[in-house]
């Protein structure tokens, strides 16, 4: 042990004394090496940035030649084609490219616009189309749908100066006369102050039937007999209709909607609708006014809404024969305008006092065999109020045994169904006192809030967990979707519809917008979320898209497409879809689909002949998502 310590002092002291030749030797074959490495690398850095002076192929023949493919044939490659030097140089290119698989600009079909006439076409509620259907019940204005060979397969055109329409909220009052080329209800209806003419432009006074002093007033008197502006007041008559909703609850309106306008500004959206007739334009003046609103008619079919939709139904002069077929106006709305102060009116209306007490004694009686009860009556307003549960309205059956509880199917189902002179029953309570299906939020936590349907079990697959996961992706997206579309927040877009709305989450994203959300659930598909869309205080409807939707040309700003076209890729022609998303479409607006890449570059190969613009985009997550983001704009033009 002592010879080893000894000798290891010997060691460390000779290492330390001057450097030996051999370590001298070491150092400079170290460095020579560390130099011809560094020598070497900056030798093939100078090489390899030469050898990248190459262009990066420009289209996709430049691509094929380079790699030596045919990709028109799958076959071997041109090896005599022409070198990499011979091709201009080319700036480099990021952005992300999946369109290599699309058609060559001879195969993609260019579709011709139509004829001027049908600038105004309305596919499922054409005028001279509906002449051939029954006239009983007004079921002629019902939805009546081209057949196969009837489809059109050419571009809506914009009326010559067509305008974009103007940004919210003064489109609430203007209108440009050029898009909607119709003075007539500035004529007929020019005492009721619905619409004046104003020289290249149309001006909404806010007046109405009812309400010629404007709809403010109008408002201002039914919050004096309810408390509609109240956000209790959803919770007070939250079942006041099975057919109408909004913010703090929806309502039903009519006309050139001014009355649902002017709800906007107290934070209530109301859904109008009218069906297509001789007050021409009525549903296209709303939208055009940045109001919702769709064609449609209370007549033999179930209006395309879930049950207990709406908070509130409302019906000014709508001129609906309620006694008549078993009182089925009444049945599926819930809440109904009769002839109310006709001891005041009756002289003006042609009709007998008799006659008009007999009326509305009837609507009186079927009321309360509804089990409805009459809240108030004052000056030109009557209001009922539909019960909270069926709790005394079942005991009340053994007095009044019609209309009976219906016993068919769902009563959410409303596509084509057929209306029945019967009660919808309300889901069942444990106690007197509770609301049949689940009481809602105040406006706005209700828009973020688990809807009831979801939280009781109603949607199969459907848990509060995965509510709460979709609005949280939702958050996400949205502020993705503002990054690629930098005018969304600046009043640039005012009407959006949701192609495929599932939970809603993307319209409570949107909320903070200027901007209001049609939400489309597809018909016939499972789950059915509609019904929770509407617990969430959105709007929405039923619809397949293998037919054109109830509204009129260029009435949308925004078109959101997510999973629509890998639903109903096999179901029909998507050609015709993205046809009708173009007939509804408002020059330079904007479609934003998401869904398989695969998907999306179909798609882009339809609408590179429709006169769209449109790029493909990577997923929110990043570029190894399979679904991507086809972001597309319909180009400016007009017959």
């Amino acid at each position: 042990m002592k010879q080893n310590h000894c000798f290891s002092g010997i060691m460390a002291k000779d290492y330390g004394g001057s450097p030996k030749p051999h370590q001298l030797d070491m150092k400079r074959k170290r460095l020579t090496w560390i130099l011809a490495v560094s020598g070497l690398c900056v030798l093939f850095y100078v090489f390899g940035a030469w050898q990248g002076r190459s262009p990066t192929p420009s289209s996709q023949s430049d691509l094929s030649s380079k790699v030596g493919c045919d990709v028109r044939t799958g076959g071997q490659g041109n090896r005599d084609g022409p070198s990499s030097s011979a091709v201009n140089q080319d700036a480099l290119d990021f952005e992300s490219h999946h369109e290599l698989s699309v058609n060559s600009s001879q195969d993609i079909e260019k579709f011709p616009p139509c004829d001027i006439s049908y600038s105004e076409y309305t596919p499922c509620e054409d005028q001279q189309r509906s002449k051939k259907f029954d006239r009983e019940r007004f079921k002629y204005r019902e939805r009546h749908c081209p057949t196969k060979q009837e489809l059109l397969r050419c571009l809506i055109p914009a009326p010559p100066n067509y305008k974009r329409p103007f940004k919210w909220p003064q489109s609430r009052d203007y209108a440009w006369y050029a898009n909607i080329p119709h003075k007539e209800l500035s004529i007929e209806k020019a005492v009721q102050n619905w619409i004046q003419v104003e020289g290249d432009r149309f001006r909404f006074p806010g007046g109405g039937t009812m309400f010629a002093n404007g709809a403010d007033v109008y408002i201002d008197d039914i919050n004096a007999l309810i408390p509609i502006t109240d956000g209790a007041f959803e919770l007070l008559l939250i079942q006041a209709v099975e057919l109408l909703f909004s913010f703090p609850f929806g309502v039903l309106v009519f006309q050139v909607a001014s009355w649902g306008a002017y709800l906007l500004k107290r934070d209530i959206v109301a859904m109008s609708f009218a069906p297509r007739d001789t007050h021409e334009a009525q549903v296209w003046f709303a939208l055009e006014r940045g109001v919702p609103a769709m064609i449609a008619i209370l007549s033999s079919k179930r209006l395309p809404y879930p049950s207990r939709s709406f908070d509130m139904a409302h019906c000014s002069r709508c001129l609906i024969p309620w006694p008549d077929y078993g009182f089925l106006g009444l049945v599926p709305t819930g809440y109904s305008g009769p002839p109310i102060r006709w001891q005041k009116y009756w002289k003006g209306w042609d009709r007998s006092k008799e006659d008009l007490k007999q009326e509305q004694d009837s609507i009186e009686d079927v009321a309360k065999r509804l089990c409805w009860r009459k809240v108030i009556e004052k000056g030109d307003l009557a209001i009922w109020q539909k019960p909270i549960n069926h709790v005394e309205c079942l005991k009340n059956k053994e007095m009044y045994a019609q209309p009976e509880m219906c016993k068919s199917d769902s009563a959410d189902v409303a596509w084509y169904k057929d209306m029945e002179a019967c009660i919808t029953p309300l889901p069942e309570v444990s106690n007197p006192n509770e609301v049949a299906g689940g009481a809602l939020q105040k406006w706005p936590e209700r828009a973020i809030s688990v809807p009831p349907r979801i939280s009781s079990g109603s949607i199969p697959g459907i848990n509060a967990q995965k509510f709460q996961e979709d609005t949280e992706t939702w958050k996400e997206r949205i502020v993705y979707y503002k990054s690629l579309v930098s005018d969304l927040p600046q009043g640039r877009y005012r009407n959006v519809m949701d192609m495929n709305a599932n939970l809603g989450g993307f319209a409570a994203a949107m909320i903070k917008f200027p901007v209001w959300v049609m939400n489309v659930v597809p018909a016939n598909t499972q789950p059915d979320t509609l019904g929770a869309i509407y617990e969430r205080g959105f709007i929405g409807v039923y619809h397949d898209w293998c037919e054109a939707f109830s509204t009129y040309p260029r009435t949308y700003d925004l078109i959101h497409a997510a999973g629509v076209f890998s639903m109903y890729q096999d179901r029909c022609d998507i050609t015709y879809i993205l046809l009708e998303m173009d007939r509804i479409l408002r020059p330079e607006g904007t479609v934003i689909f998401r869904d398989m890449v695969e998907v999306l570059v179909k798609i882009k190969s339809i609408t590179d002949g429709m006169r769209w613009t449109s790029k493909i985009i990577d997923h929110e997550s990043g570029p190894f998502n399979p679904e991507k983001i086809l972001l597309a704009s319909k180009t400016y033009w007009t017959a």
